[in-house]
Formats: C-alpha cells, structure tokens, sequence
C-alpha cells in the first residue's frame, strides 16, 4: 500500500468507541467466566462423609479468596473503561491500540488468578498479581491522557470531571502498592487490604463515603 494511503488509513482507522466497547465487554464477559471455571469442586469418589466434604470445601478457601478479588477488580476496570469510552467523542487508531493494550492485560487475570490460588502464601504470586492490577490501571490513566492531550474527549465534559478520572485512578492504583507491600508482613493482610479497597471503590461511593 503506498505510503500516503497509509497516513491516510491511518486517520480514518479506530473512530469507533462503540466497536470498542463491545470488544470490551466480550473479553470481560469471558475473563469473568474464567475465573469461575478454574475453580474446581471436589471429586465425589474422594467423598465418602459430610465431615470430609466440609474439609474439601475448605481447601477451596485460596481459590475463593483470589476468585472474589479478580472478580471485584475485573468489575472495577470494566466500570473504569466503560466511563472513559462514555466521555469519548471519538476515538483514533492510537486510542484503539491502548485500549487494545489494556484488554491483554485484562486477559491474563484469569492466569495469575490461578497463580494466586495455587501459591497464596508465596510473595512472588501476591507480586505478580499486583502487577496485573498495576498495568491495566496505568493503561487507564494513559488512555485519559492521551485523549485529554488529543481533544477526543466529548465538548462541554466538565473540567472536574477530567481531572476526577485521573485522580481515581492514580489514588486507587497509590493504594493497590501500598496493599502490596503489605506482604512483607503477611500475604494474608496484604489480600484482606486490597478487597477493602475494592469494596469501596464498588459500594462505598453509594453511600457518599469513599477514597478516592
């Protein structure tokens, strides 16, 4: 193709926010529906008593705990995307590619759910979860920017508005660290910080009470 027909592609390519938003909803649906499918109920054939089905169900306790976190964050970027695409007026082919970059980041939930699950005691699996908060989070906020810097969001979007995406998400992704750093005294405090967190960021603003 030559040269200016791809500039002029180029410009004309990711206009779209609403192709976007159904290709987001369509890998949250399925990453949410992942994660519920990792989780694996005992065998029957290992049942024989209701004191044994009671001991294996606690030994599903790990995979619960990380099943309801990615839950909740998964709820928490979908809600974050679906705000910014709202504010949108358009989009460009270099907005699309970061949101694009967002849904990776998004799709690799359910593996380092499943690492989580699998080594909930080991700071290395809490790490590499964080991380997985840590990069979809600043893929929002360079999402914001760049469309703020690019004049794509929608005229008469209020100027607190634009400056309350940004501080949501840098507050939230301030606290996520600090929650993360929590492991160095216990993966378990470190896990219990974070779903506080998440929890006021899907309940708390109802009630006028929130971080950030």
């Amino acid at each position: 193709m030559p040269t200016g027909d791809n500039t002029q592609y180029n410009k004309i390519q990711g206009r779209s926010v609403e192709r976007l938003a159904a290709l987001s909803d369509g890998i949250f649906a399925v990453a949410m529906t992942l994660l519920v499918l990792d989780i694996h109920i005992p065998s029957a054939g290992a049942i024989h008593s209701e004191a044994e089905l009671l001991r294996a169900l606690g030994r599903l306790a790990p995979q619960a705990t990380a099943y309801v976190m990615s839950f909740l964050t998964l709820g928490i970027f979908w809600a974050g995307q679906q705000t910014q695409l709202n504010h949108f007026g358009e989009g460009n082919r270099d907005l699309m590619w970061i949101h694009l970059g967002f849904l990776f980041t998004i799709t690799l939930m359910p593996l380092t759910t499943r690492l989580l699950a699998e080594f909930i005691t080991y700071r290395t699996a809490l790490l590499i979860y964080w991380l997985n908060i840590l990069l979809p989070g600043a893929m929002l906020f360079w999402s914001w920017s760049y469309a703020l810097r690019h004049d794509l969001v929608k005229e008469g979007t209020a100027a607190e508005v634009r400056g309350a995406i940004c501080r949501r998400v840098v507050i939230a992704q301030s606290l996520y660290a600090f929650g993360a750093l929590l492991c160095v005294v216990s993966n378990y405090l470190s896990m219990a910080f974070i779903v506080l967190v998440q929890l006021n960021y899907a309940v708390a603003p109802r009630f006028g009470r929130k971080l950030g």
